[in-house]
């Protein structure tokens, strides 16, 4: 999948954002039921790394606002309109494709003042973002635990394993930490844990206190340049029986172009069918969510509201879900949902980004 991050010469001009918030655009509006029900949570205290598939994190993740409220990610899209280009778009992806899940993007939370060290950044050190980093002991790589222990091949290894590298080092090994009190993202591509260190491919830093985005032309972790853990379907969201953002999806074949809230492309195709990095799509109105289970119906009402964001080239119409083992196993019940049953979607007319 991450061979789809090549570093271009060309980067797409510069587009001119104004200040004015999205919500005050017509057709533009933000959550106010989100923000209202984050912010009267109390975060509890943080003093030591908490991996993401415990109860710990469920009470701290229900405080932790994700990024302003007119943030892309954070908008509804149930109300915008079709893009001109949806059905050749969704024809070219393959109408006919079920809708995935790979249980994939874990991560830690860690308090704020927790230990910063030396991550080497090899391959896109030009386009990272530079340390020291708090990453734990406890890092956890893409996958663990429960892609791990679901597979006989992997069950037998630990964390360790995992974070060194095993059973392969080809894999995309995302790592993912977040400082909830300060609200700081740390991302990392192929994060491997060595005798001498850490060491990733690229790291990028975000901010969910502000829409900043990375630099135009930048990847990330993600080939698109976006941030991966507002994107992925948690296990406090499907205890609460609700996904209030977009989510993540990969496609195998993107064009040589990235719109909003997208900084990077990955490909050298200029087909106008295909979908660009942060193209959002979004599950049609008219789809029957009733005959599923309760945690697939709040995923696929995700969709309906919120949609979800081209983040990288990979299998065609598979969204993140964490590797949580308290999250069923969900992959026929989506796969009965296919290419077909989205559409793409465009901001209304007038709509500023904010940045």
């Amino acid at each position: 999948m991450r061979a789809c991050l090549f570093l271009f010469a060309l980067l797409i001009p510069v587009i001119a954002f104004s200040a004015t918030p999205p919500a005050a655009t017509p057709g533009v509006r933000t959550d106010s039921s989100r923000l209202a029900r984050i912010r009267a949570q109390k975060m509890p205290a943080i003093t030591a790394p908490v991996s993401f598939d415990t109860p710990a994190a469920d009470a701290i993740l229900a405080a932790l606002e994700v990024f302003p409220p007119d943030n892309a990610w954070n908008l509804p899209v149930d109300d915008w309109p079709l893009h001109p280009n949806s059905k050749a778009i969704i024809a070219a992806i393959g109408p006919g494709k079920p809708l995935r899940y790979n249980a994939d993007m874990g991560f830690v939370l860690v308090p704020p003042g927790q230990k910063k060290v030396e991550v080497k950044l090899t391959a896109y050190a030009g386009e990272s973002d530079k340390g020291p980093f708090p990453v734990p002991d406890t890092a956890v790589i893409e996958g663990w635990p429960a892609t791990f222990r679901r597979d006989p091949a992997t069950k037998a290894l630990t964390l360790d394993d995992a974070q060194r590298g095993r059973p392969s080092l080809d894999a995309d090994r995302h790592g993912i930490i977040v400082d909830p009190v300060s609200r700081k993202l740390f991302e990392f591509y192929r994060l491997t844990k060595t005798d001498a260190g850490w060491t990733a491919e690229q790291a990028s830093v975000f901010d969910l206190a502000s829409n900043k985005l990375r630099p135009d032309g930048w990847t990330s972790s993600d080939a698109a340049g976006l941030p991966i853990f507002p994107s992925i379907v948690r296990y406090d969201e499907l205890k609460r029986g609700k996904i209030e953002h977009a989510l993540r999806v990969t496609i195998s074949r993107t064009r040589r172009a990235y719109v909003h809230p997208a900084t990077h492309f990955a490909s050298q195709r200029k087909d106008e069918t295909l979908p660009r990095m942060g193209e959002r799509f979004r599950l049609r109105r008219d789809f029957d969510t009733s005959k599923f289970t309760p945690e697939v119906r709040i995923i696929l009402d995700a969709l309906k509201r919120h949609g979800m964001l081209v983040a990288d080239n990979g299998i065609d119409w598979a969204i993140s879900v964490a590797p949580d083992e308290r999250i069923p196993v969900m992959n026929e019940e989506l796969r009965s949902v296919k290419g077909s049953d989205f559409e793409v979607v465009t901001p209304p007319p007038g709509y500023t980004p904010p940045r």
